[in-house]
């Protein structure tokens, strides 16, 4: 049967962001996979040089409205260092208590959607249903639901009293309850063991040499975790496993992230329980001296990465952020090859995509030199016009309407 190519993307039903996907089919069978980035152009990282590290809290943390804490607390970090700053340790509890609970939201969110790319739609039923306990206690918490704005320089923003500790308990206890169940489903019940068996392989050799990250690096087999490798805020003091699975497939990506969600119930609980008192905060100086500095944190998705430099004003010179979707995307090009049609959207589902935190910016390369050219949103949008303005217009068409 001869090849041809298919292509799903930039707009699709199944893609919940734009990005484009280039399958070479035999049949029903992917021989190869091509993955083309750039439709998401937001410009965050060129703005983050024209606002103050103040205002940048704010504007990374929405880099990604899912783990919107993840950048905020990454950016913060590694802000501190440049600025020499011991933060307190009550607000480092309390930045690690917030973290852990958007892990847990996070890893909700994916298991309803690995059930219902599965076509188990009960099971997106019943973790979503239980992601809303999380919610809540993050609205109790921070007064939002979606961007908690915990983080600042020198601490946290917002303090935990009695009732608080109380209901964060109470809401660890039923989701543990439940989680146990989800594993227990994840491991006995045929028909999701069946779908998800097998579907997206990917070896440990081929995680490593891959620099895949997260659940799907540890799904192969690899105890790799910033939290413990390279501990930051309190997780040094922190009992908790890596969780792996050695299944390299699908499957195993949706047990790590069950496993974690255990462990995260158990470092809640621990942090809630071991709460330091004093302060929360410290006072941070407005301008940082000149330096640069990487901050790591593992995110839900995997290792998050911040490079950071200061130039001794209240602005930053450069920011520049590598998300772990952008790592996890040659991995997904292998994992892709070799499975059907079909396995195209649990594949890709399985390393929990998240388009806007990879594509912040924009960089043209001359094709025929390879230079590489930064380019301004004013240029962009002038550019742009420019494009559109000589290509041909549409003749003898009828709009129906």
């Amino acid at each position: 049967m001869a090849e041809f190519q298919v292509p799903i993307g930039p707009q699709h039903p199944a893609l919940k962001e734009p990005i484009s996907l280039r399958m070479t089919l035999d049949g029903e069978v992917i021989k190869d996979a091509d993955l083309k980035l750039g439709y998401n152009h937001r410009g965050i990282e060129k703005l983050a040089e024209e606002r103050n590290y103040i205002q940048n809290l704010y504007l990374t943390e929405r880099i990604c409205g899912i783990c919107s804490n993840s950048h905020a607390m990454c950016y913060c970090q590694g802000v501190e260092k440049l600025m020499e700053l011991e933060p307190a340790r009550r607000g480092l509890f309390i930045r690690t208590l917030v973290a852990e609970l958007e892990r847990i939201h996070s890893h909700l969110l994916w298991l309803g959607i690995a059930g219902h790319e599965a076509g188990f739609d009960t099971f997106f039923m019943y973790t979503w249903r239980d992601r809303e306990v999380v919610m809540d206690l993050l609205e109790i918490i921070s007064g939002n639901r979606v961007h908690y704005s915990i983080n600042t320089f020198g601490g946290a923003r917002r303090d935990i009293d009695d009732l608080q500790k109380q209901k964060i308990l109470d809401g660890m206890e039923v989701l543990r309850n439940r989680t146990n169940y989800y594993l227990n489903i994840g491991v006995t019940e045929p028909t999701f063991i069946a779908r998800l068996s097998g579907v997206g392989k990917l070896t440990k050799e081929q995680a490593v040499s891959l620099c895949a990250v997260g659940p799907t690096l540890r799904a192969s087999g690899v105890p790799r975790d910033v939290r413990k490798d390279d501990p930051y805020a309190v997780y040094a003091e922190l009992p908790f496993e890596v969780c792996t699975a050695d299944s390299c497939d699908v499957l195993g990506r949706a047990v790590v992230r069950i496993k974690e969600l255990i462990e995260s119930y158990k470092m809640c609980e621990y942090l809630v329980k071991n709460l330091p008192v004093g302060e929360i905060k410290v006072k941070a100086p407005r301008r940082v001296k000149e330096n640069e500095v990487i901050s790591r944190y593992e995110a839900p998705r995997g290792e998050n990465m911040h490079y950071i430099k200061s130039n001794g004003t209240d602005k930053p010179e450069r920011l520049k952020v590598r998300a772990p979707t952008l790592a996890n995307y040659a991995a997904t090009i292998e994992m892709l090859k070799h499975g059907f049609v079909a396995d195209i959207p649990l594949i890709f589902a399985a390393i929990d995509p998240c388009i806007c935190c990879a594509e912040r910016s924009v960089t043209l390369i001359d094709s025929k030199t390879g230079e590489e050219k930064r380019m301004f949103f004013s240029q962009l949008r002038k550019w742009s016009i420019e494009y559109y303005t000589k290509k041909p217009k549409l003749t003898g068409v009828t709009w129906p309407f």
